[in-house]
């Protein structure tokens, strides 16, 4: 208003347009000063923001100099045609670089309707009762793992919290506690476990190469800033850490003598304490707890990352045994489409695959995992199917194609009934009718002979065949599996150590009795009992235990 004259009522254009004054600073007073026309976009001021913070290039130059380009730069994704462009814009424009050298971009943390989070709607978990039920590793794994840091939207949930726990935080967890549990045991005093990667130890071989992989992995998605990747890495790692390594080598922690394995438990304590290091940056309190108690020392965050080449390489051996855990996997999976628990042994597997030779060399291992008497690998050739009694049934989805067949559809379903149809270059033709895809299904079929054959196929090719048919044997050692797992159970409630040896009693029906009888001994090994007693005659389950087929069981366990 001084300087105009007139007080503004509003700031923008045309009004301001109207503002205009003598120029001061021309002693003839014959210019006029007002408003540029041409409009400076608002993202230049941000744009500048690398040298116009330093007052470059009045001040500072030789420390912008040795600072640009930035290292590194974090905003939401809606920055990319804003501030981003207009930074590398500038200093390209101005320095002929770019502004910085890696982003990350990120996307919008929402509340578990998919909306906006509102402290009034409530729509997000309270982050102090997530910090107290799962810890505050399992908020940071959440978001690190998720699809948050590449530019997409994050819900966030309870149960998307739960999992990261459920897969990763849980599963190092009780590695740990499994090796300390049995470390401690092993022998009088424990066993102090040290680094060694020189076991010839098949699977001890194949987790160490799995974890140099790790290393090699997270490394890369890491230095890449991808912590999405690094965290799928560390979760796939788990995974086979915990339900393959661990859990096929668990009689070697134990084997039956005082001391186990020393090999296992080197291993053991060298891929926990190489996993640690990786997984700090992404689990940092969760890392530092177990390597301290695993280590005695100071911190894992002082500690140097792992170099891939401290561990073995052993490329074939990795791509073998992921096979086997592929056809476990795939085996478990007929087992429970049939309904069978798995402490219940099956007669025989037979895997058709185009590397018979390498996973022949693991047939004990698929034989234990899998709890089947015998286990047979064959090379997968052009008539492995048909010598397997293996055919293809074409079922035709009524519902999809008859509105294009009309009529014609049940033609169509006859003809796929009888058996006339053909497959050519993918083309499926059923009485002379061409088909289309979601107008039929083609399903692998044993041949009714040996309707007692699970089949699958298997991802990487081949196919395998699951003897489903129970013995009388069979049944009975499925029954005494069951006893001893419930007897482990009673074990853990009441409070005794792993290698204590105890006092047995279980009492089952008169059938149930019989079946425990033939295999005492197993039960009596896995147990560590020293004293069983096997009562036959009871009718009823104090404790609503079942067994085998329903025989009811009954416990008595007491330290020997």
């Amino acid at each position: 208003e001084a300087d105009f004259g007139v007080r503004p009522t509003d700031l923008h254009r045309p009004f301001i347009d109207e503002l205009t004054r003598p120029n001061p600073d021309d002693p003839t007073g014959k210019s006029t000063m007002r408003r540029i026309e041409d409009v400076l976009d608002v993202w230049f001021d941000s744009g500048s923001m690398p040298f116009a913070q330093v007052h470059y290039p009045f001040e500072n130059r030789e420390w912008f100099d040795q600072h640009s380009p930035a290292d590194f730069i974090v905003e939401y994704i809606g920055q990319t045609r804003g501030w981003f462009y207009t930074l590398h814009a500038l200093s390209t424009a101005l320095f002929e670089r770019p502004a910085f050298s890696s982003v990350v971009s990120h996307g919008i943390v929402l509340g578990n309707d998919g909306q906006k989070m509102s402290k009034s709607l409530r729509n997000y978990p309270d982050v102090n009762e997530v910090f107290d039920r799962d810890g505050s590793d399992a908020m940071r794994w959440f978001l690190l793992a998720s699809p948050v840091l590449r530019g997409g939207n994050l819900v966030v949930t309870e149960e998307g919290i739960r999992e990261g726990v459920r897969q990763v935080l849980l599963p190092l967890w009780s590695t740990w506690y499994f090796f300390s549990l049995y470390a401690n045991s092993a022998q009088p005093g424990g066993y102090e476990a040290t680094r060694d990667t020189t076991s010839d130890d098949v699977l001890d071989r194949y987790i160490l190469a799995r974890t140099r992989r790790l290393v090699t992995e997270v490394t890369e998605h890491m230095t890449a800033l991808d912590s999405t990747l690094a965290a799928a890495s560390l979760r796939d790692f788990a995974d086979v850490l915990t339900n393959w390594y661990v859990r096929s080598s668990r009689d070697r922690f134990w084997a039956g003598t005082e001391a186990g394995d020393t090999r296992a438990f080197d291993t053991l304590y060298t891929v926990l304490e190489t996993v640690t290091r990786v997984a700090a940056p992404l689990l940092p309190l969760v890392s530092e707890r177990i390597w301290k108690d695993l280590t005695g020392g100071r911190s894992v965050h002082l500690e140097d990352w792992p170099e891939p080449d401290d561990l073995p390489a052993d490329d074939r051996l990795v791509e073998v045994m992921d096979r086997v855990r592929q056809v476990a996997s795939t085996a478990l999976s007929l087992r429970k489409q049939s309904g069978l628990r798995v402490r219940q042994p099956l007669a025989r597997l037979t895997v058709v695959s185009d590397d018979a030779d390498g996973l022949a060399r693991f047939e004990d291992i698929l034989r234990d995992e899998l709890n089947v008497k015998a286990v047979s690998v064959e090379e997968l050739t052009p008539t492995s199917a048909a010598d397997a009694g293996i055919t293809r049934r074409l079922t035709v989805a009524a519902r999809v194609a008859g509105p294009r067949l009309g009529k014609g559809v049940q033609q169509v379903i006859q003809a796929a009934r009888q058996g006339d149809w053909t497959e050519v270059d993918g083309e499926v033709v059923a009485g002379g009718v061409p088909l289309v895809a979601a107008e039929y299904e083609l399903v692998l079929e044993v041949a009714g002979d040996r309707a007692d054959q699970a089949l699958a196929l298997l991802p990487s090719g081949g196919f395998l065949l699951l003897d489903t048919a129970l013995t009388p044997e069979l049944e009975a050692e499925g029954l005494a599996r069951d006893v001893v797992r419930n007897v482990q159970d009673a074990r853990k409630g009441a409070g005794l150590d792993v290698s204590d040896r105890i006092s047995l009693v279980i009492r089952l029906d008169a059938a149930g009795a019989e079946a425990a009888e033939r295999f005492r001994d197993l039960i009596a090994h896995e147990t560590l009992a020293v004293a069983l007693r096997i009562d036959a005659g009871a009718e009823a389950s104090a404790s609503g235990i079942t067994v085998g087929g329903g025989s009811p069981l009954d416990i008595e366990v007491e330290r020997a």
